[in-house]
């Protein structure tokens, strides 16, 4: 039997070239997988490269891939956030946008880096996986590994949550996703209290003409709505201001309208926000994450809802001083029929904590399955 061959780990520079290998490593790694959905990779270099990432201002960061016979064979990345260890009180370090194959010398390996990072910055525990904020990819899947993906979430080979045991980690807190029916009509309950809550709280949906309007008057003051409903959640910081323009700058402009209710108050405040997304699953797919030659029209016809019957229900936020009073039926009641009109046939609710009630309970109105399980892993240091 023939010696394996040394595992070198390279600590990698934010260079396009450097940036890429760590990149297409992560892809590569699941060609032929009918479940893996690709990233696109101009976002995933906008990410990874502090430069460019206005995440950068509160995270410090370090990535690392491990070379056999110098070939990829492993990815991690290293990440300390340090209003996220302010906000918990604690010196806990990251790992996130992490693959490898099924060797346990490699994983090692990799960890090893990572950790010895961390602890040279003052990390007593490694969690994840975790992205540099709350808007990024996380959470190991543990269960559904042959159900397809979606762009919102982390696919990962079945051997990955058995490494992880291996090394001592143990489950920090796991998300569950569900696949949702669209019903042919709202139903007759989830009616009747969308109109108790209106008239009861004086809330009405806000009419939107166009992406620009949405940016200037509901564009931040969306994301600050973000940062008062999900204060509570797991992991959960807050996006600073220049975080907020990114997000608005990059995501808001490419929304279809009718895939997104806003609720405000008789004052104009917003009150709540579900933004959906027609499923980019297959349109990432079949471009392999490549805006060129043709992935670029590829997400353009995705984007646009044209020949797909999934759509994906990326955020809903409901005011602090309004969740747990119905509020959420009034956002279906807007999205259920425009999602009918429109030909959704399924919806996939994305990541929610799994003891998170007040969600939970909104989908007893449809017919769904859960599908997936992802995991936050933890590990004192």
């Amino acid at each position: 039997m023939s010696e394996k061959k040394k595992i070198t780990i390279k600590a990698l520079r934010p260079t396009r070239r450097e940036l890429l290998e760590y990149i297409h490593f992560g892809i590569d790694l699941y060609k032929g997988n009918a479940c893996f959905v690709p990233p696109l990779i101009v976002d995933e270099l906008a990410t990874l490269n502090p430069k460019s990432n206005p995440a950068a201002e509160v995270c410090d960061s370090q990535s690392f891939i491990a070379l056999r016979d110098g070939k990829p064979v492993g990815r991690i990345t290293a990440i300390i956030n340090r209003d996220a260890n302010r906000r918990y009180g604690e010196e806990a370090m990251r790992f996130g946008f992490v693959d490898f194959v099924d060797d346990a010398e490699v994983v090692d390996a990799l960890f090893d880096a990572a950790i010895a990072w961390g602890r040279d910055r003052g990390a007593t525990a490694i969690i994840g996986p975790m992205g540099f904020t709350d808007m990024d990819h996380e959470g190991m899947l543990v269960e559904g590994f042959d159900e397809p993906g979606t762009m919102a979430t982390i696919y990962n080979h079945p051997y990955y949550p058995k490494h992880m045991e291996r090394m001592g980690f143990a489950k920090d807190v796991d998300w569950v996703e569900y696949r949702i029916k669209v019903p042919e009509a709202i139903p007759e309950k989830m009616m009747r209290i969308a109109d108790i809550v209106r008239r009861k709280l004086g809330l009405r949906s806000a009419v939107v003409k166009s992406r620009s309007e949405l940016k200037k008057k509901y564009g931040r003051e969306f994301f600050h709505l973000i940062n008062e409903a999900y204060a509570d959640l797991y992991g959960f910081t807050p996006l600073t201001d220049r975080m907020i323009d990114h997000y608005v700058d990059n995501y808001l402009s490419i929304l279809r309208l009718d895939d997104l209710s806003i609720i405000v108050d008789g004052d104009g405040r917003l009150a709540a926000a579900g933004i959906a997304m027609p499923s980019l699953t297959k349109a990432l797919q079949s471009c392999g994450g490549k805006l060129l030659p043709t992935g670029w029209f590829k997400l353009l016809r995705a984007v646009q809802g044209k020949g797909v019957d999934v759509v994906d229900l990326m955020l809903v936020a409901v005011r602090k001083d309004l969740q747990g009073k119905g509020v959420n039926s009034l956002l279906f009641c807007e999205l259920i029929p425009r999602f009918v009109a429109h030909g959704y046939r399924e919806a996939e609710s994305n990541l929610e904590l799994e003891g998170n009630e007040n969600v939970q309970r909104q989908w007893e109105y449809f017919e769904r399955r859960q599908h997936r399980r992802r995991r936050a892993w933890r590990k004192e240091l």
